[in-house]
């Protein structure tokens, strides 16, 4: 095979650390729809870290939507894989790979922490590559975290471009929504300044937050819906949540916060 494509990330991970991520995988409708439609349920838990435990941890919430999924964890650090190799369970196991995809075709690429440790100009190209290598109704997640997987934001991408963007936290944990802004996907963390649309919307989202502060007596997650609910009453394209999640999230189209002046791919 050859040489995997990208440089080796840190590698940090941690128990539970992209839970948010998961719970919002196994009841997107959209992925919900691309995994139960695929004729081979394959999925790669692209850059899995240091530890190989939330390639594991994708399989059993992902196992719930389609019980026969079949789970690739792929590195580009030979020692990552081996130290992984003890880990393998039936549907799961971890190979050397890059961003070639280790010459697989998934119908699911989660990507998560790996962009972020590269330069935005490099952003399209991966994004192009990956998005090539779908199988048919393929989605791609890109996205970053803190260490503890309390403030999250992610890009949901089809072999178009990208489709989504999703923040996600514990409402606990945070002053206001903008304090997600430093876990921004790597296209749009550069972006966050004023005239730009992701600015735009986490400015938004600080006021309905501090005008819903009355709803904070009940709790932040109420607190959260009522924020979303003065967000769509302002026009804003907010995607409904279909239940009661325990998370706080956040998800407009791409559209609504592409970088201005952007291309197709959605990058300047």
């Amino acid at each position: 095979m050859a040489k995997p494509l990208g440089v080796i990330t840190r590698g940090t991970t941690g128990r539970n650390r992209l839970r948010r991520c998961d719970r919002w995988l196994v009841h997107s409708p959209r992925v919900r729809r691309a995994l139960t439609a695929a004729a081979d349920p394959l999925v790669v838990d692209l850059g899995f870290g240091a530890m190989p435990v939330t390639t594991l941890e994708l399989a059993a919430r992902l196992h719930a939507v389609r019980p026969d999924i079949r789970l690739v964890g792929l590195e580009i650090d030979p020692g990552r894989v081996a130290a992984a190799a003890p880990a393998a369970i039936p549907g799961v196991s971890f190979a050397l790979g890059g961003f070639e995809l280790a010459g697989l075709r998934p119908v699911l690429v989660r990507a998560f922490n790996v962009l972020r440790q590269y330069p935005v100009e490099a952003v399209p190209r991966v994004w192009e590559r990956l998005r090539g290598q779908l199988a048919d109704g393929g989605l791609i997640i890109d996205g970053t975290c803190d260490e503890l997987g309390r403030r999250c934001a992610w890009v949901l991408l089809d072999a178009d471009g990208p489709i989504s963007l999703t923040l996600a936290c514990d409402p606990h944990r945070i002053d206001r929504p903008s304090d997600l802004a430093e876990r921004l996907p790597k296209a749009l963390i550069h972006h966050n300044v004023p005239s730009q649309p992701i600015h735009d919307l986490l400015a938004a989202a600080d006021r309905h937050w501090a005008a819903a502060a009355g709803h904070g007596v009940f709790g932040p997650r109420v607190r959260w819906r009522a924020m979303l609910a003065g967000l769509a009453d302002d026009g804003c394209p907010v995607a409904p949540q279909r239940r009661r999640l325990r998370d706080a999230v956040l998800t407009v189209p791409w559209a609504a916060v592409a970088p201005a002046g952007a291309d197709p791919t959605g990058l300047p």
